[in-house]
């Protein structure tokens, strides 16, 4: 009899490599959900015993889906599969019932040792034939997207530089959805502008280049959440030359960990500048002022981290040149296929 399998998660591209990387011979009957919400529902309905959970979602993420299964006495074995790879995050999901935890994006030998380990799959069902047919497993004929897929590629690298940022401040780092847009430079300021929310902040950029791709990372401080981050780098800075070094440091890690994380998805190895102050205590208008010319049309993925317990917010964006997005889009296809 086949078993109830809920994929819950919203990117089309993250359902499809991770149902790609099920044990063929799995005998599974597949639902999907974009949101947790939509996912919780079908648990409800009794159509999954069997959850691979993940965390970063619109509407309602990973963990209020496991806090729901808990407060309504739902027991179905869930398996957390996410970008989001913080100790943290791990401790919290187990704490909520999360039977495993595996990192995006799942490989598929980590996949069937964690369902064998876990008694959900049978060793012996790979070398004897089933009795029963396995149910055939959905056909992946709409195409996935390039929006779609550059956020869920963003997504997981961002997790691992949260983890490396909560790791250095020993914090826990909320994570966004990220948003994947074409802009014009007047779109791009008017975006930033509402990021900001009218006060004045100080900016860094780092730029990239690898295998005919190339941007820059744009970070974003709001001047109000300064004395916070200095309190987690345990820094005093006595002036705006020690202030822009220690948002150098910061953007570093930032900057380094999430091209990194998209560079090993997409098999590009990036040169990267070193980071570069674009202003300290600015307005978005100065700053869009003083280098629209270098932005113009921009492929730009917005990350906003948060730190949890912290009045401290910041925007990362990843601007690639429009001359890239053939590239870029190449390089995800291959991944696809």
């Amino acid at each position: 009899m086949a078993i109830g399998l809920l994929v819950c998660d919203d990117s089309m591209m993250a359902r499809k490599q991770l149902i790609r990387a099920l044990p063929p011979e799995w005998p599974v009957s597949i639902s999907q959900a974009c949101h947790g919400e939509e996912g919780l529902q079908m648990i409800r309905q009794g159509l999954a015993s069997v959850v691979l959970l993940d965390l970063t979602m619109p509407v309602m993420d990973g963990f209020e889906v496991l806090a729901a299964l808990r407060s309504e006495g739902l027991t179905p074995k869930v398996i957390v599969v996410s970008g989001d790879v913080q100790e943290e995050a791990i401790r919290r999901v187990t704490e909520l019932g999360a039977l495993a935890f595996i990192k995006k994006p799942a490989e598929p030998e980590e996949l069937r040792q964690t369902l064998e380990r876990l008694g959900l799959l049978n060793p012996a069902d790979s070398a004897v034939a089933s009795p029963e047919p396995v149910p055939s497993r959905p056909a992946f004929e709409l195409k996935i997207n390039f929006r779609d897929a550059l956020r869920e590629i963003s997504n997981v690298a961002m997790g691992r530089a949260a983890a490396l940022l909560a790791k250095v401040l020993g914090v826990f780092v909320e994570l966004p959805v990220p948003a994947v847009n074409i802009f014009e430079v007047s779109e791009l300021h008017m975006t930033l502008a509402d990021a900001q929310r009218g006060e004045r902040c100080s900016a860094l950029c780092q730029g990239f280049i690898g295998d005919g791709i190339a941007g820059e990372a744009l970070l974003l401080f709001h001047d109000s959440e300064i004395s916070d981050i200095a309190k987690l780098f345990n820094w005093q800075p006595g002036n705006d030359v020690e202030t822009a070094e220690m948002l150098l440091d910061l953007a570093s890690i930032l900057i380094g960990a999430c091209l990194s994380g998209i560079s090993e998805q997409i098999d590009v190895r990036f040169s990267q500048g070193h980071p570069q102050l674009l202003g300290l205590h600015s307005s978005i208008d100065s700053l869009i002022h003083v280098n629209q010319r270098r932005w113009r049309k921009t492929l730009a993925v917005e990350i906003s981290y948060s730190l949890e317990g912290h009045n401290v917010h910041f925007d990362l964006l990843l601007l690639f040149t429009e001359d890239s997005i053939q590239r870029l889009s190449h390089k995800i296809n291959y991944l696809l296929n």
